[in-house]
């Protein structure tokens, strides 16, 4: 209601796609377009495979991205890639330097203002960029909300924050409070122990098939986390070192504990391969060639790196009400390495690399 108050328009009201969901759509065809502000999703989504299936089916693909990377090299029909600033550049716009705002882990928003000078005159801001879309498309309509000023909210940001304000009470004085040093907190209530619920108190739910474990009858199978290393950010990676691991120069790395090793006739050191197991077993959910890693871990777990490992990981495995990706317990096996398989990736020391593969018109 407050988007439509504030904006003037009848906001739609039925829920949109999870990533999950986007991604399905797309590989089954219903989706015909994609605009992505940022990120890399066919790497670090679930079922890359699937991903990447998706892009080939689109009409049209768009990208707005400060850094070039894989999954702009999946063409659509038609695939435009808008170059735009990172957010340590100078942002001129009609009223002045620009700055954007940012929350970092411990919930504080603050402001953040680029320094460097941009590579270029025709690189432009993201808010520009999705402005001029906006404009052109509402032109082609031939009607656009009254409420809504494109150029104003691209010459002056703080008009963005006021509206983000007057939608979200959290919001409240958003542009004098990021003034201040260190920004500004955003509160969550279970932090502070605020418990919005009829009793007052935190409500423990117990989950449907939590003692459920369907791997029990078989010993071979595995249960699978995938994690990051010291020195990454997501599916960027600074460094091939982790030192929260002990791993330095690499990271086709499959952690396991030395029990499991010696019961299932491995040592540290050699190389294997690791497919999804039961239900969401497929030919090409494999990840090949990786070095086994003695490390403490419980029996029948072992762990690899994210995004190296996103292969093994079925789209459909997810959790039925927030469309998480099962991420921190994926079915596998692990087995002695066999020969290349043909797949169109695969990791090696550095990570992901890309296997060639023949294009036919």
């Amino acid at each position: 209601d407050a988007m439509r108050d504030v904006f003037g328009f009848e906001p739609p009201r039925d829920h949109g796609h999870s990533v999950v969901e986007s991604i399905a759509s797309m590989r089954d065809g219903h989706a015909k377009a994609i605009v992505c502000l940022g990120g890399n999703l066919a790497i670090a989504s679930s079922d890359p495979q699937a991903c990447a299936e998706g892009f080939r089916n689109l009409d049209l693909a768009v990208h707005i991205t400060t850094k070039l990377n894989r999954t702009q090299l999946l063409m659509a029909k038609a695939t435009y890639v808008l170059p735009c600033l990172g957010r340590t550049e100078l942002d001129m716009q009609a009223t002045g330097q620009q700055s954007v705002t940012v929350e970092d882990s411990m919930s504080m928003v603050h402001a953040s203002r680029g320094f460097l000078m941009p590579p270029g005159e025709n690189v432009k801001s993201e808010i520009w960029i999705v402005g001029e879309i906006a404009k052109a498309t509402f032109a082609a309509k031939g009607r656009a909300p009254a409420e809504i000023d494109w150029d104003a909210y691209v010459g002056d940001y703080s008009l963005i924050r006021d509206k983000i304000e007057a939608v979200f009470p959290a919001f409240a004085d958003y542009n004098a409070r990021i003034r201040k040093p260190g920004g500004f907190h955003l509160p969550n209530s279970a932090a502070m122990r605020e418990w919005n619920t009829d009793s007052g108190k935190a409500n423990f739910l117990v989950a449907k098939g939590v003692e459920e474990d369907e791997s029990a009858g078989d010993p071979t199978v595995l249960r699978l986390t995938t994690l990051r290393a010291h020195d990454q950010y997501n599916t960027t990676v600074y460094s091939l070192d982790d030192r929260y691991r002990g791993v330095f120069g690499r990271r086709d790395i499959l952690f396991m504990n030395e029990r499991d090793m010696a019961r299932l006739g491995h040592k540290e050191g050699d190389v294997v391969d690791i497919a999804t197991a039961l239900q969401f077993a497929r030919p090409d959910r494999v990840v090949q060639k990786l070095m086994l890693v003695r490390y403490a871990l419980p029996d029948g777990c072992v762990a690899s790196y994210y995004p190296e490992t996103q292969p093994l990981i079925a789209l459909e495995d997810h959790d039925p009400q927030s469309f998480t990706p099962s991420y921190k317990s994926i079915p596998v096996t692990v087995r002695p390495a066999a020969a290349d398989m043909g797949s169109d990736r695969g990791v090696v020391r550095a990570g992901i690399v890309g296997h060639e593969s023949k294009v036919y018109a």
